[in-house]
C-alpha cells in the first residue's frame, strides 16, 4: 500500500512538473497491449527514467542507476516507489528482479544502452539485457523513441551519495516521445545470435521512433517561432 501510494504521488508530481516545465509531445502509434509490458527506450538524459512512467496507466518499475539510489532520502524514496536499482557490477541481479516482476504481471522500463546517450548525439551500443528479458518472459516490448535538444541539458555533479556522481539532466523545454507498435520475441535465451539479433531489432525501431519524435518536435518549434515573428 505504501509503495503504491508513493508511486502514485510521484507520478502526479512528475506530470505536474512536465506540464509546467516541458513542452511534452507524446504520440502512440498503436494501443498498448493488455498485461505486463517491457518499455524499452533510448536515453538522452538522466531525466528519462522519471518521465517513462507517464506512459503507463499502471505501476512501472524502471531500471535506474545505483547512483540515484545511493543519494540520501531520494534513494529510499525510489526504493519505496518500486523502482529497480542497477548498481555497478550488479546488473544480473537487477535483470533477475525485472524478470520476476514481468513474470508476476507487472510492467518494467529499461534503457538498452545502459548509460545516458552521448551528448553529441546518437546512442551508445546497446547491451543485451532488454533482449534477454523479452525472450525469456515472452512479454511484448513497447519501443519508445525519445527526443530532446541535448544542448539544453544541464550538467549536475554531486557528492551527496558519498562519491562523486555527475550526469546531464534535462529540466525544461521540448520533450518528445513516440511509442511504437509492440514487438514480440521468442526462442532460446542462451542462443547468442538470437539475443544479438533481437537487441539490434529493438534498437533500430527505437532509433526510428526517436527520429519521429525529433521531426515532430522540431516542426512544432519552428511553427512557434514563425508564429511569434508574425505577431511582432
Amino acid at each position: 500500500m505504501r509503495s503504491n501510494f508513493l508511486y502514485g504521488l510521484s507520478v502526479r508530481v512528475v506530470r505536474l512538473y512536465s506540464r509546467i516545465m516541458f513542452q511534452l509531445d507524446v504520440r502512440y502509434n498503436s494501443e498498448l497491449p493488455i498485461g505486463p509490458k517491457l518499455f524499452a527506450a533510448n536515453h538522452p538524459s538522466a531525466t528519462d527514467p522519471f518521465l517513462l512512467p507517464l506512459l503507463s496507466s499502471k505501476h512501472l518499475g524502471v531500471l535506474i542507476s545505483g547512483n540515484a539510489f545511493a543519494m540520501p532520502l531520494f534513494g529510499d524514496y525510489l526504493h519505496h516507489c518500486g523502482q529497480i536499482c542497477v548498481s555497478q557490477g550488479q546488473g544480473k541481479a537487477a535483470l533477475d528482479e525485472a524478470r520476476q516482476r514481468l513474470q508476476s504481471g507487472h510492467s518494467v522500463g529499461i534503457f538498452p544502452e545502459g548509460l545516458v546517450s552521448p551528448r553529441s548525439g546518437g546512442c551508445h551500443p546497446p547491451r543485451t539485457g532488454a533482449a534477454r528479458l523479452a525472450i525469456s518472459t515472452g512479454v511484448p516490448v513497447v519501443p519508445v523513441g525519445i527526443y530532446l535538444p541535448r544542448e539544453r541539458s544541464v550538467y549536475i555533479s554531486s557528492r551527496l551519495s558519498g562519491r562523486h556522481t555527475a550526469a546531464y539532466w534535462y529540466l525544461r523545454g521540448p520533450y518528445g516521445m513516440t511509442i511504437g507498435e509492440p514487438m514480440r520475441f521468442s526462442g532460446n535465451v542462451e542462443d547468442q545470435n538470437l539475443v544479438q539479433s533481437v537487441t539490434m531489432k529493438m534498437m533500430e525501431k527505437i532509433h526510428e521512433l526517436a527520429e519521429e519524435s525529433e521531426q515532430r518536435v522540431c516542426t512544432e518549434s519552428t511553427c512557434r517561432i514563425q508564429d511569434s515573428i508574425c505577431r511582432l
